[in-house]
């Protein structure tokens, strides 16, 4: 498979941006408003309709939905101890690690689904849709909590107002529950949420600035050896340890080795922290992302 081609439109989009922010009329005043579109209603968009298209049974994907929620656990609590490990936590600040935390577990959902139907079909579209469905509240939660507690705000509040969890949570609860959309409004919601992804991108090479990268090198180092190393091997022993069959032992890997996701930016920007560092930690990712993911699925799977 040509891991190149399959990010090669995301990285374009990260591009243009950078190129359109540094080089045209349309500097920062244009895309601060645009990053808040993103934020507040295109993403919202984009995760309810990923997590309710597809029914959760919760009985058949027990062990699936087991792998996706321990593997995401696994690399929340790999990030938070970031600063806690002895002759590293030192030299790590506490504020940009809030920031940043959330780049070693969140993951590009549009590029999960485009690897997934390549490795398997529509088996693996409904295998990774379970995993989008489960996986995404829990991260999400993990992704503010800390940037609202360095913000010495209420962290309930600002988890209960926060657009992607409410997105999420509604999203499951309307999956659950059975429901589906009207017929009528699928298409309308699927051409907004289809927005949220290249808008998002081109934000993230908008503020994007490569310097930033230089004041905090273990962090880097940390979340993104964390995204591309630990979580995929993690994953794998997840799949022994939970008897997954090959299709779903194979996406649990390919999940696990996916970039980051670019809403990581966002996000931190919308909270008050350093945008254009978290930006170049996305970028760096999906750069790591040609490597890892090929590794992740010839060798462990």
């Amino acid at each position: 498979m040509n891991y190149a081609a399959l990010l090669l439109p995301d990285f374009s989009l990260i591009l243009a941006g950078y190129l359109i922010c540094r080089f045209t009329p349309l500097d920062r005043g244009i895309w601060h408003p645009v990053e808040r579109l993103v934020y507040y209603f295109l993403f919202p968009i984009l995760l309810f309709l990923s997590i309710v298209k597809t029914p959760i049974n919760i009985g058949e994907a027990s062990s699936l939905i087991a792998a996706g929620l321990l593997l995401s656990a696994g690399g929340i609590a790999a990030s938070w101890l970031l600063p806690h490990l002895p002759l590293l936590g030192h030299r790590i600040e506490p504020r940009d690690h809030a920031g940043a935390a959330q780049i070693a577990f969140r993951f590009n959902s549009y590029i999960a689904l485009a690897l997934a139907a390549r490795l398997a079909g529509e088996t693996g579209l409904q295998i990774v849709a379970i995993l989008i469905g489960v996986c995404v509240p829990l991260i999400n939660v993990a992704a503010v909590w800390p940037m609202a507690r360095h913000n010495d705000s209420h962290m309930l509040r600002e988890l209960a107002r926060n657009p992607l969890i409410i997105a999420t949570v509604t999203g499951l609860a309307f999956n659950l529950a059975g429901l589906t959309l009207p017929g009528w409004l699928t298409p309308s919601l699927q051409r907004v949420g289809s927005t949220a992804v290249p808008l998002g991108l081109m934000a993230v090479g908008a503020g994007m600035q490569w310097g930033s990268l230089q004041t905090s090198r273990l962090l880097s180092a940390g979340v993104l050896g964390i995204r591309h190393l630990v979580m995929p091997l993690w994953a794998w022993l997840l799949a022994r340890l939970l008897g997954l069959d090959p299709a779903q032992a194979t996406i649990l890997i390919a999940f696990a080795a996916l970039p980051t996701a670019s809403s990581c930016y966002v996000l931190a920007v919308e909270m008050g922290y350093r945008g254009p560092y978290v930006a170049g930690l996305i970028t760096l990712s999906h750069i790591v992302a040609l490597a890892s993911l090929p590794v992740a699925l010839g060798l462990l799977t």
